[in-house]
């Protein structure tokens, strides 16, 4: 059974998010910095072509915890690993990923786009994704298509033999994180959100308030947003709420510390393998 925690709203609407709110934290500054795990952005996507096997391998290699993909369902029924709605920024070949077979899309070469070195990459099956997964690492998987896309995504989690907390589903749409967990409540689900300036009222949108509602709404087991315009009481009141924090896309170690200082449980980043290393040089300077 699945229970949300729930706790007052008072003086949620007081706090709000600004730009710039919080300068990263210096390399000589003292500060508590729980850990937090390395999640590689699509794969090693600095150094490998996006959403493929040889960018989520190079990021087990570098020594990532976990890898983040984004994944829709196809005309025929598959689940493919891809970004855009299309696939032309990563084929050159525009096709509708949800009009397209499985088949189509296998015909495309989706490594060349970023170096000669991956010509012939084949856009990868879910499957083929979770088989790369090693022992004790964790997939966040995206979901970019709508909820027809769970029947089939609750089949490739059996067939994976993944452990539940090898698994973590985000995704921007509500209505997929609240059915997810309402079929799947045993496995982490966040809800995904940017944040956007009204350029006629100057209100950050979400508001604090708007992200605790749909939290609770969906049965969602935590919050994951860009690093950009959010300050550290905001994170802290999803916190108090009981919900875990999550933060992407950072390639900065600074400011990777500051959200690990807030207690993020995750930092999504292109750059897992330096991100590793940064972190552990800051231990061993601890020690």
């Amino acid at each position: 059974m699945f229970f949300c925690l729930l706790t007052p709203q008072k003086g949620l609407a007081e706090i709000k998010v600004k730009e710039n709110a919080n300068p990263p934290i210096r390399q000589s500054e003292s500060v508590n910095e729980p850990d937090s795990i390395v999640v590689a952005h699509r794969g090693a996507s600095k150094m490998a072509p996006e959403n493929t096997i040889p960018a989520f391998r190079l990021a087990w290699e570098q020594g990532a915890d976990a890898i983040e993909g984004d994944f829709q369902l196809t005309k025929d029924g598959a689940i493919v690993c891809i970004h855009d709605k299309d696939t032309k920024r990563v084929s050159g070949v525009k096709k509708i990923v949800e009009e397209s077979t499985l088949e189509d899309l296998r015909k495309l070469d989706a490594g060349s786009w970023f170096g000669e070195k991956w010509r012939g990459t084949q856009i990868p099956l879910i499957s083929e994704v979770f088989a790369t997964i090693p022992e004790g690492k964790k997939i966040y998987i995206e979901i970019k298509s709508e909820s027809e896309i769970l029947p089939r995504l609750f089949e490739e989690l059996v067939k994976s033999g993944l452990k539940k907390n090898q698994v973590i589903v985000i995704s921007f749409d509500k209505d997929v994180i609240r059915n997810f967990k309402s079929k799947e409540p045993e496995i982490k689900a966040f809800w995904l959100s940017d944040f956007k300036k009204d350029k006629f009222s100057g209100k950050t949108e979400p508001s604090l308030k708007n992200v605790i509602d749909v939290l609770r709404q969906t049965g969602a087991d935590g919050f994951s947003s860009t690093r950009k315009i959010i300050e550290d009481s905001f994170i802290k009141a999803i916190q108090n709420e009981g919900y875990e924090y999550h933060v992407w896309t950072v390639d900065d170690p600074e400011t990777a510390r500051r959200f690990r200082r807030l207690g993020a449980k995750s930092i999504t980043t292109n750059l897992p393998g330096y991100m590793k290393k940064s972190f552990e040089g800051k231990e061993r300077e601890k020690r």
